[in-house]
């Protein structure tokens, strides 16, 4: 696996060894574009890598520093998840630009690299997520065409195939037992989803989120039977 070097200034020191993984879309219209971007130092933003559609890998910052790429994030309690993380940007034009399925020599170039970025850290399953899991009110990213089973086949991340569910939605105005019980669920999971009883926009944005990662048949931010039992077996399989 060869790395181009595009050095980034855009980073600091960390204050712990990463222990997670989140994989973003570029979100421009051209990976030139966003490789420049990530190299600008008025921008402030940056990734630890960039994969082109073609497979090419560019390397620019060190595992060892802090990258710029979450921005403001969640995941069981720790609010910096730029501290904690590696950011690995994958060159796509997204929602704003022409949104469109992730290239197989893309996809096989990232398998292998967080093959041996896990043979460097300590990063389970459970931590290998994408910018809208970290933060689901305001990202989208790598979407509902990203290959996550894919991923996890290979042996990183979490899939689950739980058998048919059926049962009542809930939905945006809904409150109760079950709505609390969903928002217990999506916390113990990671999400920023504090127990209220209240399904309200937030909550939505949160089941979107998870359902783009976990659920990518139907994102439309309706907890479903089926979204609520992969939830169910995801958590088992977080244990």
């Amino acid at each position: 696996m060869d790395l181009i070097p595009a050095p980034s200034p855009n980073f600091d020191a960390r204050r712990a060894p990463p222990d997670m993984i989140v994989l973003h879309y570029t979100g421009m219209p051209s990976g030139e574009e966003a490789l420049q971007r990530l190299r600008e130092p008025e921008a402030k933003v940056s990734a630890h890598y960039l994969i082109e559609e073609d497979g090419r890998i560019f390397s620019l910052v060190a595992e060892e520093r802090r990258a710029w790429h979450a921005g403001a994030s969640f995941w069981k309690g720790e609010r910096d998840i730029n501290a904690v993380s590696i950011g690995i940007e994958l060159v796509n034009p997204g929602h704003e630009w022409g949104y469109r399925a992730f290239p197989e020599p893309q996809v096989g170039v990232l398998v292998a690299l967080l093959r041996a970025i896990r043979e460097r850290w300590d990063i389970p399953d459970a931590r290998i997520l994408g910018h809208s899991d970290v933060a689901p009110d305001r990202k989208a990213d790598p979407g509902e065409l990203f290959p996550w089973h894919v991923l996890a086949h290979a042996g990183h991340g979490l899939w689950v195939e739980p058998p048919a569910a059926p049962g009542p939605a809930l939905s945006l105005g809904d409150d109760g037992a079950g709505v609390f019980a969903l928002q217990a669920g999506l916390t113990r999971l990671g999400y920023d989803s504090a127990p209220s009883g209240r399904f309200d926009e937030h909550t939505r944005a949160i089941i979107t989120a998870f359902q783009r990662h976990w659920r990518p048949q139907r994102v439309d931010g309706v907890a479903d039977g089926e979204t609520r039992a992969r939830l169910v077996h995801l958590l088992r399989a977080a244990a």
